[in-house]
This record gives C-alpha cells, sequence and structure tokens, in this order.
C-alpha cells in the first residue's frame, strides 16, 4: 500500500507542478490581450500594454468591440516613419468619435520599431481612436517633459507581434494627394476590414431571411458627424 501511494505520488505531484507553472503564462496572456487588424494588405496582431497604458489600451479595445474599425483605412503612410490610420473612411470621411483621453506618454515606453502609439492633434489629451505604428526606432516622439504639446510626446501602448511584414508592405505602397491630404497617402488604398480581439472573436451573423415583398429597399439616410480636429503632422 505505502509502494502505491509513493507511486501514485510521483505522477500526481510532476502534473501539479505542471499545472502550476502553466497559471503564470495563462495570467500574463490575460495581462497582455492582443488585437487582431484585419486589412486589405492583410493581417496585423497586436499586444496591448495596460499596465503601462491603462487608458489608451481601454480606449482601444472600446473602439474594437464596438467595431469602428471596420471599413477604416490607414490614411498615411512615410515609409522609414509610420503608418497611421483609425478614423478616416474609405471615401476619406472622419467618423464621429468618443471624448479624447489624457496623454499616457510618460509611461516609460518607447516609439521603437513596431511599437503602436496614439495619434493626437497639438494637445497631449486630444486622441481619440487613431494610431500610428512606428516602422523604425522614433525615440524623438518620445516624452520628454510636460512643458508643452512638442515636449509631451505620443503615448505607446502596444506592439505588432505578427504582421510586421504587411506594416512593412503598406509603407512600401506609392502614395498620393487624395481627398483632405496632399500627399502620404496609400496607393491603393489600405482598408482596415475588421479587428477583434483575440479570444472574443464574434460568431459568424445567420442568413437574413428572405424579404416579404420584391420591392427594392432604399439605403438609409447618411447622418452628418461631426468631425475632430485633424491631428497635425509631426515633423
Amino acid at each position: 500500500m505505502t509502494r502505491y501511494l509513493a507511486a501514485f505520488a510521483l505522477l500526481v505531484l510532476p502534473a501539479l507542478a505542471l499545472g502550476q507553472a502553466a497559471k503564470p503564462e495563462a495570467a500574463a496572456a490575460e495581462a497582455h490581450p492582443r488585437v487582431v487588424l484585419h486589412t486589405s494588405q492583410g493581417e496585423i496582431t497586436l499586444e496591448l500594454f495596460p499596465d503601462k497604458a491603462p487608458k489608451s489600451v481601454a480606449n482601444f479595445l472600446q473602439y474594437v468591440r464596438d467595431d469602428f474599425y471596420a471599413g477604416t483605412v490607414f490614411h498615411r503612410a512615410v515609409n522609414g516613419y509610420l503608418v497611421q490610420g483609425g478614423i478616416y473612411t474609405r471615401d476619406l470621411q472622419q467618423k464621429r468619435t468618443r471624448a479624447a483621453i489624457a496623454s499616457e506618454a510618460d509611461n516609460g515606453l518607447s516609439n521603437l520599431r513596431g511599437t503602436v502609439a496614439v495619434a493626437r492633434g497639438a494637445d497631449p489629451a486630444s486622441g481619440t481612436s487613431q494610431f500610428f505604428i512606428n516602422l523604425v526606432d522614433n525615440r524623438r516622439l518620445d516624452y520628454a517633459g510636460n512643458q508643452s504639446g512638442l515636449t509631451w510626446g505620443y503615448a505607446v501602448f502596444g506592439k505588432v507581434v505578427e504582421g510586421m511584414n504587411v506594416v512593412d508592405k503598406m509603407a512600401g505602397l506609392p502614395t498620393r494627394a487624395l481627398g483632405p491630404f496632399v500627399n502620404d497617402v496609400p496607393n491603393p488604398l489600405v482598408v482596415i476590414d475588421g479587428a477583434n480581439v483575440v479570444g472574443e472573436e464574434k460568431p459568424a451573423p445567420k442568413a437574413a431571411p428572405a424579404p416579404a415583398t420584391s420591392a427594392a429597399a432604399k439605403p438609409p439616410a447618411k447622418t452628418p458627424v461631426k468631425a475632430p480636429a485633424t491631428p497635425k503632422k509631426k515633423a
């Protein structure tokens, strides 16, 4: 009997140890949520850092869960600098956003290649839905002090963990003047078809029943939107 219990313990203890070792990994996955951007150039997976930028991450996740980014474009691509998107539709009209958030640029994270940061205007606390992905180490975009919007920098809240080749491909596209922009608009437009939080994938929608009549449906009237201030381009 004693031998049996000893053998059983030898089998169970390693399994328990493995289970305990897996817990920190699971906790880390929950602590750093991931978001997949499904674009016309391919998929980009972002890992977010709520421990460093809780307001920025919560804001971004809410836009993702609201399907805000579906149908928006990367309207700016500067090879050797950054790509930016998150507010303009295919016809380069701005979408209505929620209220702006306070900047978390002083969180110690640097604008290194592959990191994702909040795009904003001259006011550090003017970031909404726009974001950019750094193509190179842009340390001059880091927080340097609270003296002005220029020294405040841009808040990093995540990084690309898969699909940086897609980002580079976007940056390599030819650019043009289009809509309100005098340059830097990718040609063709890079469209975000959708975005989702990993582990929160939505089930495919059920097929809609056939209409009762054959009358053509009228498209809904366009709702005017209030355009937020366009962020100024960083020199």
